[in-house]
């Protein structure tokens, strides 16, 4: 579908075209589509098969972020002399590498730098880092470290954060590592962890790690215990001297956190089911993190940035499915709804509109999905039975410069009154269509009507000679030729008893 005034406009629909899912890739060029035998790309105009890739039975795949390389993921592909594991080169079509996993593969196996030059994946105490094209281990050898849990790449630069557990008196630490270097470029010990989570903000110029923390830990039936939990978001500021670090500490549950995609500011989820809690923190440089807004008492349990920064909903996911259509700015809440049961919230990629979705995968009533403008008034509601989901077409990145970006906003006034003109011809062109189309269906249904007229007159010897030549056209047609009768009955009897 493409996104027009005033409905969608399908664009292509085609019987059997995936036997699995479908899936976008990242910067939009291709949709892939999943078969038994393999993997297929289409793209341009028409959506035309561009290539494929066999490998059977394939479950999982994934784009590196530039679409130049495909991963597959197949459980039963030794079967076919296959791979479990293949990295394919997308514009050839070739095998660039093979893997086996050494244990259950946790999807994705492989976390990509931002400009596809290296990617990599956390085996026993190693971090392995292997360099394109080569698909070789970067030095020919992994990265030795005990006790890593986890690690993510920025999303700008070729720095990637891990974290590491506590070993006997060792604290836990999280590193910054340049890569190829290995160069650690800022290291933070953190104490008395149970677990953490990486977060990188869009832009990369801000980190933050969830750090889960106790005070007393206790074993029990060989597990580990912890006692009264607080939460700390270690917050690292990239773009300074030294990389500084803050700390933001709460000491209720955290249910959810998330960057707003454009701009300094992120969103917690906290608080005991009884008091739920939304709270706004706000980043600037050379001053710990402020908070802007507490929200108190609410009904949700995820948060969902506009792309364009500013505009959150606070979704109850599969309960209720409150939907909060909050301005991040103020705190305003600028209109709050229900879909019952949602699964799924996908805002489009230019943040004017968010689709509420429930899908087959998540329940098995109340199918469908609703888009709503970006301030929560609902535009259509799309019930569909066997619904399986939805997916924005991903947009790529402006190729505009930044200075051109800014003198846009600059003369903002000017721009608008143009697209202001434009939307307004959209409009009128699209209420003509409208019109012409209702016309259309007007002129079938008086050709269909006289048609039928035709075929009554027709018959009317036929009804006079059934009717004794008793002509009961005009008999109905006559509001004068009539009958009264007036009919009475018994609604009830009263027994009144006088003196």
């Amino acid at each position: 579908w493409q996104n027009t005034i005033p409905h969608p406009t399908k664009v292509e629909e085609r019987a059997r075209w995936t036997e699995k899912y479908v899936q976008w890739s990242p910067l939009g060029t291709y949709l892939a589509t999943i078969h038994h035998k393999g993997v297929a790309l289409w793209g341009g105009p028409k959506f035309e098969q561009i290539m494929r890739f066999t490998h059977i039975d394939v479950q999982f795949i994934e784009f590196s972020p530039c679409e130049n390389y495909l991963v597959t993921y197949s459980p039963n592909a030794l079967i076919n002399d296959q791979g479990h594991l293949i990295i394919w080169d997308i514009r050839r079509g070739e095998v660039m590498r093979t893997f086996e996993p050494d244990a259950p593969t946790v999807w994705p196996t492989f976390k990509w730098s931002k400009d596809d030059k290296y990617f990599a994946k956390i085996g026993q105490d190693l971090l392995s880092i292997y360099e394109t094209p080569s698909f070789g281990l970067l030095d020919k050898k992994s990265v030795k470290l005990p006790g890593i849990r986890d690690f993510a790449w920025s999303p700008t630069d070729n720095i990637l954060a891990y974290w590491v557990s506590e070993m006997k008196d060792v604290p836990a630490r999280v590193v910054l590592m340049e890569v190829p270097s290995r160069t650690e470029v800022r290291a933070n010990n953190i104490f008395s962890v149970c677990d953490a989570k990486i977060h990188w903000q869009k832009s990369g110029d801000y980190l933050c790690v969830k750090v889960d923390r106790y005070t007393r830990c206790k074993r029990e039936k060989g597990e580990n215990k912890y006692i009264n939990m607080y939460y700390n978001f270690e917050i690292f500021h990239l773009r300074e001297k030294n990389i500084p670090v803050d700390s933001v500490e709460i000491k209720e549950p955290i249910h959810a956190f998330a960057w707003e995609p454009v701009g300094l500011t992120f969103a917690v989820i906290h608080g005991e089911a009884s008091n739920i809690q939304v709270s706004f923190y706000g980043l600037k440089s050379g001053h710990k993190p402020v908070l802007l807004k507490r929200l108190d008492k609410r009904q949700c349990n995820t948060l969902f940035w506009s792309p364009a920064g500013q505009f959150i909903v606070l979704a109850d996911l599969r309960n209720n499915g409150t939907l909060e259509f909050v301005d991040a700015s103020d705190g305003t809440i600028m209109n709050t709804s229900e879909h019952f049961r949602v699964s799924d919230v996908e805002w489009d990629p230019t943040g004017r509109y968010v689709v509420t979705a429930t899908s087959n995968w998540k329940s098995k009533d109340d199918l469908g999905y609703w888009i709503w403008t970006f301030q929560g008034r609902i535009l259509s509601r799309n019930n569909l039975q066997k619904f399986w989901g939805l997916q924005w077409r991903p947009r790529p990145p402006t190729l505009l410069t930044p200075e051109q970006q800014k003198e846009i906003k600059k003369n903002l006034k000017k721009y608008s009154a143009q697209f202001e003109s434009k939307d307004r011809m959209r409009l009128t062109r699209a209420s003509k269509d409208l019109i012409e189309k209702r016309a259309a269906a007007m002129k079938k249904f008086e050709e269909y009507r006289q048609r039928t007229r035709d075929v009554w007159d027709q018959q009317k010897g036929k009804r006079l000679e059934l009717r004794n030549n008793v002509d009961t056209d005009s008999l109905d047609s006559d509001t004068h030729n009539m009958e009264e009768e007036y009919v009475e009955f018994l609604i009830k009897e009263d027994k009144t008893i006088l003196d």
